[in-house]
């Protein structure tokens, strides 16, 4: 790729960096907020019982948390992705990257990648690609960050809004198909923050797609971004576009091999209700970055350090042994989560009671 072209392209993560706080709700309502647990008095456990390791299509991980792939590529970037792999390694949490493709096209911008298995040489660490780009684009990002999975990203409604995105969507598709197959390593689908329907899940599950994140709306808004590179405010009226991730989860179609769940997540609370729907691990962007961006690698540690100890206190009270246990809690779906289950035919209702199902008999 063209000098230039690269430039732009590292002006425009430097843009996605300075714009994404504030296109994140603030005080707003969270589709999170729909959901509550029905309080049973006596089904505590001891902490010490508890087994945060999570399962993900074979790949143990050590919690049901990790840092959400962000950015990387450029001088600025570079040092925020230090600090979020050190915080990794630390706290022994997954970390994925923001997309390498500047990098696989401009190897001298590689560095803000690289650091991130540079400073993190055991982690579980995840590559990061846009849909659309070849087999072997796909191999040289695996190799750059020595990955252990790739995270392949599906971003319809930001390449529309983009200013220079993609206007031609039909091949994706077969493109997907194509790093699919060309993956040395297991393959995570995601999308940038619009949510994953049930139609669209059954199709990838159909291309062989044994993971994906969700990714729902609720946090970092790249709509919201790409109108702000807008002078005229692109396409504003999209506001609110997509599902949220607790609406993606109750859409999921029953058996997929393995969900992820993203986009919103505010707190251990709300990574707990995640795994309660159904997610085997939660991704956290925003609150993790302006941790990093405000206090660097130590202020994040000890931030990914209290929400592990708090997501273990609230499965203590709700008497989870595991993340795996909790889709065994009893859960209401009301407001526009509970609407959205209606206008879908999902039986909402059935959340409520499902405790019952693994209670022993008299």
């Amino acid at each position: 790729m063209a000098a230039e072209d690269s430039r732009a392209r590292a002006a425009r993560k430097d843009d996605h960096l300075r714009l994404a706080p504030g296109s994140r709700p603030t005080g707003a309502h969270s589709e999170f907020d729909d959901l509550a647990f029905v309080h049973h008095a006596l089904a505590g456990i001891d902490t010490a019982a508890i087994d945060l390791s999570t399962h993900v299509d074979g790949m143990r991980w050590s919690a049901p948390l990790y840092i959400n792939g962000m950015t990387g590529g450029t001088t600025r970037t570079a040092a925020i992705n230090r600090e979020l792999a050190i915080a990794a390694r630390e706290t022994g949490i997954a970390m994925g990257t923001g997309s390498a493709s500047i990098a696989v096209d401009d190897p001298s911008t590689s560095t803000g990648f690289r650091i991130v298995r540079d400073e993190n040489p055991d982690g579980l660490v995840f590559a990061n690609l846009g849909i659309g780009r070849g087999g072997d684009d796909v191999r040289r990002a695996v190799d750059l960050l020595e990955a252990d999975a790739l995270q392949i990203h599906i971003n319809p409604v930001q390449e529309i809004a983009m200013p220079e995105g993609a206007r031609d969507l039909s091949s994706w598709h077969a493109s997907l198909e194509e790093m699919i197959a060309a993956s040395p390593v297991p393959v995570i689908i995601k999308e940038v923050g619009f949510g994953l329907s049930r139609e669209t899940l059954m199709r990838l599950r159909d291309l062989g797609v044994r993971i994906a994140d969700v990714s729902g709306r609720g946090g970092t808004d790249f709509l919201r971004i790409e109108n702000d590179r807008h002078a005229d405010g692109g396409l504003s009226f999209l506001t609110g576009f997509g599902q949220s991730a607790p609406a993606s989860l109750l859409d999921a179609p029953a058996g997929f091999p393995a969900l992820l769940a993203s986009g919103g997540v505010r707190n251990p609370f709300d990574v707990v209700k995640a795994l309660a729907l159904g997610a085997r691990a939660v991704g956290v962007a925003g609150v993790f970055l302006d941790a990093a961006v405000e206090g660097g690698a130590d202020a994040l540690i000890v931030m990914i350090q209290r929400w592990l100890d708090q997501i273990r206190s609230i499965m203590a009270l709700l008497g989870a042994d595991s993340p795996a246990a909790l889709v065994s809690t009893d859960l209401l779906v009301r407001g526009d989560l509970g609407e959205f289950c209606a206008l879908r035919g999902i039986d909402a209702a059935s959340f409520s009671t499902r405790s019952r199902a693994t209670d022993s008999p008299d």
